[in-house]
């Protein structure tokens, strides 16, 4: 009997041992974790804004939920258990006393994940803030200066630029824009290629900034120069100097300054719905506003079009899919082009989002 006791004790020991020498769980979730929740997060802001634009071609209302906080806990706890006894005891067969031994073990454990998100629908002044103020103008530079192409980001944010018109798709606002415009975008991108393009914040005495546009100094390959003096004949730049003052709103006649009218991120998901592929019975039953074809820069370059495809069925590879009224809509994962578009409108939500936002909910985690 005690050599049959003798093992089940010494695991006992080490099980005991061994859950007692486990180290923290936390740090291993740190990557895992801040990587799934990067990943649904982002996945589900795209799968939100195309499910607004193609809402607003269906003339439903936009809603946005914001996730205001992410928060997870674990808890793993564990128990084990030995014993030992001993005694004598004098069985009826034998005459003396038996030596006995026994041992037990036992062991457990228990894991919880309590995540914890919190929503904020964009109501109020939060929602005319981020969906119907005009985007700065300020943004619409930044985001030139961080790499995106004039050619792209023009034709979306801007309505116009110093009195110089851009095309408007919107049902009941539709109007042909002026081939100056495109022309302007197309110069603004080689000047960006060129590293001609420079722009900055000017920060005055109360705090106040005011975005700069400039070109470089007079020691410029002819190249740049027929290029800078295009873009001062198209946005009617008299002035001499190289640095121009960025303001919103219509065209003051000014020779030195720029003015660009923006577009509101709720008139940019207008215009970008137009180009969504609705069924025709949609269209003709009235459920679904009259789109757009498809346009092109001069020469047959790029389309100014978020291709945004539509079926019956989900698609089997796709950069953002949603459903909506039965049928799917997506982006392609091969369309480089819509995907920067849409990446760009996504970053203008991010950039052009200012003033004091209504505080997120107090949330208390309790202790553990």
């Amino acid at each position: 009997m005690k050599a049959i006791r003798i093992p089940t004790i010494l695991a006992a020991a080490s099980i005991a041992s061994a859950i007692g020498a486990c180290s923290s769980i936390g740090p291993g979730t740190v990557t895992r974790d801040r990587a799934d929740y990067s990943a649904a997060i982002g996945d589900s802001w795209k799968q939100q804004t195309l499910r607004n634009i193609v809402k607003l071609r269906y003339g439903d209302f936009p809603v946005f939920m914001e996730i205001a906080q992410v928060i997870t806990g674990y808890t793993f706890a564990t128990t084990a258990t030995a014993g030992l006894s001993a005694a004598n005891f004098t069985p009826s067969s034998i005459g003396g006393p038996v030596p006995a031994i026994g041992g037990s073990v036992g062991a457990g454990a228990t894991y919880i994940d309590r995540p914890t998100v919190v929503y904020a629908p964009l109501t109020g002044n939060d929602f005319i803030k981020t969906l119907m103020r005009p985007i700065p103008p300020s943004a619409v530079l930044f985001l030139l200066q961080s790499g995106y192409s004039a050619t792209i980001v023009m034709p979306i944010a801007a309505d116009s630029i110093n009195g110089v018109a851009n095309e408007s798709r919107r049902v009941g606002m539709s109007r042909p824009g002026d081939p100056e415009f495109t022309r302007l975008a197309q110069v603004l991108y080689e000047l960006q290629r060129l590293n001609a393009l420079q722009i900055r914040v000017d920060r005055a005495k109360d705090n106040s900034e005011t975005a700069v546009v400039g070109f470089p100094p007079a020691n410029v390959t002819p190249e740049v120069a027929a290029k800078i003096a295009e873009v001062k004949r198209i946005l009617h730049l008299t002035g001499t100097g190289r640095s121009h003052p960025v303001r919103y709103g219509g065209w003051s006649g000014k020779g030195d300054e720029i003015a660009i009218a923006t577009r509101s991120m709720l008139q940019v998901m207008m215009e970008l719905g137009i180009f969504a592929q609705v069924p025709e019975a949609d269209i003709v039953g009235g459920k679904a506003t009259v789109g757009a074809g498809s346009s092109a820069l001069p020469g047959g370059e790029h389309p100014l079009v978020l291709n945004i495809q539509s079926g019956p069925s989900p698609p089997s590879e796709a950069f953002a899919a949603i459903e909506y009224k039965g049928r799917w809509f997506w982006i392609s994962e091969n369309d480089i082009r819509s995907k920067s578009i849409f990446t760009g409108v996504m970053l203008l939500f991010s950039i052009s989002d200012v003033g004091v936002r209504t505080p997120s909910p107090v949330v208390t985690i309790p202790a553990q």
